[in-house]
C-alpha cells in the first residue's frame, strides 16, 4: 500500500527551479531511501512534503490525502515527523526538555519513553544535561528521538549519518531497523553502505529530477549503474 505519493512535484526556492516534475510513491512500511549527490534536490523533496517549501505545480499525498497546500503544523499533527540534516535540537534546554517539547501535550508516555531510552541508552544517562554539550552523536540521537517520541506513521530523516563515527553509524542502523517495525522511514542519506543496509525500495535525484526507481538490492547489485547516478564505487 502506498503511504505517501509525489506527482509530478515542482518546488521553486526564490526564483530558482530546484525540483522539477518529481514523482515516487513510498510504500508502507520499512526504509525508503533517496539517493543523489550533493545539491540535487533531496533536502528540497523533504522539505516540500513537510509543507517547508510550497510545490506548485504539483501534488503531494499522504494516505490519499492531498497534504500539498497543508501548513507544516497541520502535516504533523498526521503522523509525519521531520529530522533535519541541521538535526533541529534545543541545545539550552535538557534532553528531556527536548523530548517534552516534541510531544503533543507536554506529557511523555512512560512506556515509549523507555523503548526510546532503549535504542538510545545515551539520552537516558544524558537526560538532565543541557543539548549543546551532547556529542555529534548523541545530538543526532536526540533528534532522531523527538520524532518518535510519539508514534508516527511516517518519518522524514535528513543525512542522519554526517560526520559520526563508524561506530555510531552502526549503533543508528540498528536503531532505524527496529524503528521501521512500526513506522515508515523516509531516509535521504550519502552514506550507501548504511542506505543500502537499511533500505528496501529507493529512488535517486539529480539535478531535481528522479532518474532511477526501484528496489535497493537491485541497485546495490548494480555497480555500474551507481557509478553513473552517483559517481560510487562500491
Amino acid at each position: 500500500m502506498t503511504l505517501l505519493s509525489l506527482n509530478a512535484v515542482r518546488t521553486n526556492i526564490g526564483q530558482y527551479a530546484v525540483l522539477h516534475d518529481v514523482t515516487f510513491d513510498v510504500p508502507e512500511g520499512g526504509v525508503f531511501v533517496l539517493l543523489g549527490r550533493n545539491g540535487a534536490g533531496k533536502t528540497t523533496t523533504l522539505r516540500s512534503v513537510m509543507g517547508l517549501w510550497r510545490p506548485s505545480p504539483g501534488s503531494i499525498t499522504f494516505r490519499g490525502q492531498d497534504i500539498t497546500a497543508m501548513h507544516t503544523a497541520d502535516i504533523a499533527r498526521l503522523g509525519i515527523a521531520y529530522v533535519p540534516e541541521n538535526m533541529g535540537i534545543f541545545g539550552t534546554l535538557t534532553v528531556d526538555e527536548n523530548l517534552i517539547l516534541a510531544t503533543a501535550n507536554g506529557k511523555i508516555d512512560a512506556n515509549r519513553l523507555k523503548w526510546v531510552h532503549g535504542l538510545f541508552p545515551a539520552l537516558e544517562r544524558f537526560r538532565d544535561k543541557q543539548a549543546w554539550s551532547l556529542s555529534g552523536g548523541q545530538k543526532q540521537m536526540l533528534s532522531v528521538a523527538r520524532a518518535i517520541i510519539e508514534p508516527r506513521e511516517l518519518i522524514l530523516i535528513d543525512e542522519p549519518t554526517k560526520g559520526l563515527a563508524p561506530s555510531i553509524v552502526d549503533a543508528m542502523a540498528e536503531a532505524f531497523s527496529e524503528i521501521a517495525q512500526d513506522s515508515t522511514i523516509l531516509l535521504v542519506e550519502q552514506n550507501f553502505r548504511f542506505a543500502k543496509s537499511l533500505g528496501r525500495d529507493m529512488a535517486v535525484i539529480d539535478d531535481g529530477r528522479v532518474v532511477h526507481r526501484g528496489t535497493m538490492a537491485d541497485f546495490a547489485a548494480d555497480k555500474a549503474l551507481q557509478d553513473r547516478l552517483l559517481s560510487l564505487s562500491v
